[in-house]
């Protein structure tokens, strides 16, 4: 990889990894195409003891957010609350009261996944459609978010880097630093240490722990959202492909490594997996009961639900995925 001439690389890698046509000229799932009923059947044989974790982040105004292209923290506000109903102002009968609320806030500003209509690549959307036609101010007129909403159960295997590399980078606790590059050696040798239940195939939802959101929750948010953080090397991309995940997502802001690779460039691994791959990314995910569940066990697959909100037109959505055991 030339860190000097990004275009270059972005250019090639894309080719290499491109997936558009592979399923028609009209499909809006990309990768999750790889999850069919026999994957399904297959992710829900792995529940054992019915133990469940929420890999969310809170949604509320304590978060990373900062404002960075007006993402901003969830603000939350009650409409009506048990004072009001009390005070008898409601107008309900009988002594009936109620409390109502409603949420502001940024579709991709905690616990989320990236949709197809989220990133472009030399002004080509997924599957090689103009962006300016795809995504207009009127929403992702293709790929919108709801069309995944039926589609993201399936096997979750959960690749704990933190853990598996903490001895070799002498880290106080199990998690990488920040600017850490995952690559697909680092992920083989996860594989290999953490066994069979780990491999990694097609229609699987990767879950990659780097540590990064433990960090802050016992240091502070800092620059989480943003800022520089371990994540995957651009030269995973193949990797990806290869394997045919259907999603991947990470504990981080961005998925990939903070700062980037190269030398001028923003996200190239977004723009490679994305709108070339169909890749679906999640992001901000809070995987510490889970990666403390699997560890204990020795047993790191599990039937992972985690449908986004049918948002019409959205390019993201904010979740609640949800691992059973």
């Amino acid at each position: 990889m030339d860190r000097t001439a990004p275009a270059q690389e972005i250019a090639r890698t894309a080719e290499q990894c491109r997936n558009w046509g592979r399923w028609g000229d009209d499909d809006v799932l990309g990768t999750l195409n790889f999850i069919d009923d026999a994957k399904r059947l297959e992710a829900a044989r792995l529940v054992r003891t019915g133990e469940i974790h929420s890999l969310a982040q809170a949604f509320d105004t304590n978060g990373p957010q900062k404002g960075w292209r007006r993402r901003t923290n969830p603000v939350h506000t009650m409409t009506d609350t048990g004072a009001d109903a009390e005070n008898g102002t409601q107008g309900f009968p009988n002594g009936m009261g109620g409390a109502d609320d409603v949420i502001a806030m940024p579709l991709q500003c905690s616990t989320q996944w990236d949709g197809l209509g989220h990133i472009f690549d030399r002004g080509k959307a997924w599957n090689g459609r103009r962006a300016g036609v795809t995504v207009t101010s009127d929403g992702d007129l293709v790929t919108g978010i709801q069309t995944a909403a039926a589609n993201l159960v399936s096997r979750g295997v959960l690749l704990d880097l933190g853990r598996v590399l903490q001895g070799e980078i002498g880290a106080d606790y199990p998690e990488l630093p920040d600017g850490f590059a995952i690559t697909e050696a680092h992920l083989e040798a996860a594989i290999d240490r953490q066994g069979e239940s780990a491999r990694v195939g097609r229609g699987d939802i990767l879950l990659i722990r780097t540590g990064q959101y433990a960090r802050t929750r016992r240091d502070g948010w800092g620059d989480y959202a943003g800022g520089p953080a371990p994540g995957l090397s651009f030269t995973t991309a193949p990797w990806l492909h290869r394997t045919e995940v259907a999603a991947v997502a990470t504990d981080t802001w961005g998925f990939e490594v903070r700062p980037n690779e190269f030398d001028d460039a923003f996200q190239p691994l977004h723009q490679v997996v994305i709108p070339n791959m169909g890749l679906f990314i999640g992001e901000m995910w809070n995987l510490e009961s889970l990666a403390e569940a699997c560890a204990a066990e020795r047993r790191y697959d599990f039937l992972l639900s985690a449908p986004p909100l049918p948002i019409t037109g959205a390019v993201g959505s904010p979740i609640n995925p949800v691992a059973l055991r």
